[in-house]
Order: structure tokens, then C-alpha cells, then sequence
């Protein structure tokens, strides 16, 4: 008996145009960045005759990178991404999850109207509060360029957000026979959240955990109105130090950004396992 092909041409030509519009689609993300990447290696000259060119009049060279780590100060604004980065996410991560576990558990009009306030506060745009913000930490409080205070904020700004998801996975994914179980045997009330809770919202906290480290990485705008002092800056305001008043050396600009963006990248592609299990498990139920 003759097999029946399944779909048949109809599903081929289906396929074949996604696949066209998938490439299409790839092609117009990755060239910016790849001209960038080719770019970087070109003195300056040849980037402003013609910046599309694969064979520079001058040739290929790293003395952008190199003049680039030297004057960006690269060391230490890594550093410093670190530090922000770093403390920003573990203090977001664990003080989320432990409010979202609040808010699920705690069935009360506290836990509501909290819960609520923290959900609209999302929609209000940075920009309608940075400068009252400045204002007050800095010329009320004084507290501007301190790395503390950057990662207060990016604390403060970044909760919302994490509270929302992990209350999501909580309610769908985590069942309250456990906790009770856990209570029976003992737990205390922290215990049974360290231990029994907050592992089960591993595939949420990896996913929350390189979204914020990537908007914490890659964030200039907060950090240009909260460090001024060179030796505290991060890695993003330092690639701010090759545009001049009149002119700027676009390729030590591209290879700044593509040291910026480096490391970061780098843990992004290592970790895209985790991301991608993380945002199926929060889709589906």
C-alpha cells in the first residue's frame, strides 16, 4: 500500500517562505552588529570614506582595542560593571522572590494593595522620575557617585518586574501540600522558603537572573545621573569617553562597545540553555 505524504506541496512552499522570512529577519538583526565588529578593526579614516568596505585602504589592525582598553580604563570600569551587576541581581533575585512568596501565601488586603502598587508601578516611565530623583539623592541627600546607591536603585527599579513572574510561577508551580508537609516536619518559616521553596523556582530565578544581569550590564542612563567620578564609572559610561565636543573616533568607539558587550555575551551564549528552559517553564503550566 502507497504511503500518503503528509502536508504535501502545500507544506513545503509553507516552510520554505518561514525559512526565507526567518533569514530575511536574521540578516537585518546581525548586520549592525557585525559592521560594528568590522568596523572596529578600521582606522578612522577608512570608517568615514566608506564604512560597507570588507578591504580598508589601511588594512586590517587591534590598535583600536588596544588604545581603546588603555583609555577606557577597561580593568577598572569591568570592575565596577561587576560590582553593580553583581550585588544589583542577588539582591533583586532573593528580596523578590521572597516578597512574591509573600504576597502568594498571605491572602490579606496588606498583601493585595502592596502587591497591586508594585504591579502599576511598571507602566510609569524612568524618565518621569530621574530627575526629581537626582534631585533628592543628590543635592537633598548627597548620596551620588557611590556605587551603593546605583545598586540600591537598580534594586529598587528592578523589583516589579521580579515580583510579578516569580508570583506567576509560584501560584501555578509551587503546591502548598509541600510546605505543609514541611511544616509537620518542623520548618520553621524561613527554612521551609530557603529550602524547600526557592529551589523549585530554579528555571524562573535563571531566567531573572540573566534578564537583569543584561539591564544591569548594558544600562547607561541611570548610571550616567548617579556616577560622575571617572574611577567609579562602568563599563557603558566608558565607552562615553571617545565622543568629543566636535568629532568622535568611531572605531575606538566600536571597539569599546564590543569590549562592552564581550563579557556579557559571552556568559549569555554559555548560559542560553537555562534562559530558554526557564521561559518554557514559566509558559507553561
Amino acid at each position: 500500500m502507497k504511503q500518503q505524504k503528509v502536508g504535501g506541496t502545500k507544506k513545503i512552499v509553507i516552510d520554505v517562505l518561514l525559512f526565507v522570512l526567518v533569514a530575511v529577519l536574521f540578516v537585518l538583526f546581525m548586520v549592525p552588529f557585525l559592521m560594528t565588529i568590522l568596523n572596529s578593526f578600521k582606522v578612522k579614516m577608512d570608517i568615514l570614506r566608506d564604512p560597507l568596505s570588507l578591504a580598508p585602504s589601511k588594512g586590517f589592525s587591534l590598535s583600536n582595542y588596544i588604545d581603546a582598553f588603555k583609555k577606557m580604563s577597561y580593568l577598572t570600569a569591568f570592575m565596577n560593571s561587576v560590582i553593580v551587576t553583581g550585588f544589583s541581581t542577588v539582591f533583586v533575585t532573593i528580596l523578590s522572590a521572597m516578597c512574591a512568596y509573600y504576597y502568594v501565601r498571605h491572602d490579606n488586603k496588606f498583601s493585595k494593595v502592596c502587591s497591586s502598587l508594585m504591579s502599576a508601578s511598571m507602566i510609569i516611565p524612568f524618565q518621569a522620575i530621574m530627575i526629581p530623583l537626582v534631585y533628592i539623592y543628590g543635592a537633598k541627600l548627597g548620596l551620588l557617585n557611590h556605587r551603593a546607591t546605583l545598586i540600591f536603585m537598580h534594586t529598587g527599579f528592578a523589583m516589579s518586574m521580579s515580583v510579578f513572574i516569580f508570583q506567576g510561577f509560584i501560584k501555578s508551580n509551587v503546591p502548598l501540600a509541600l510546605e505543609e508537609a514541611a511544616k509537620i516536619d518542623g520548618c520553621g518559616r524561613y527554612r521551609t522558603f530557603f529550602q524547600i521553596v526557592f529551589p523549585l523556582l530554579g528555571p524562573t530565578t535563571a531566567t531573572l537572573i540573566i534578564l537583569n544581569v543584561l539591564a544591569f550590564w548594558n544600562d547607561y542612563l541611570l548610571p550616567s545621573l548617579v556616577l560622575g567620578v571617572k574611577a567609579i564609572k562602568t563599563l557603558p559610561l566608558s565607552t562615553y569617553e571617545f565622543y568629543g565636543t566636535f568629532s568622535a573616533d568611531y572605531g575606538l568607539i566600536m571597539a569599546a562597545l564590543i569590549l562592552t558587550v564581550l563579557p556579557i555575551l559571552v556568559i549569555y551564549l554559555v548560559l542560553q540553555k537555562a534562559i530558554i528552559s526557564g521561559v518554557v517553564a514559566g509558559a507553561v503550566k
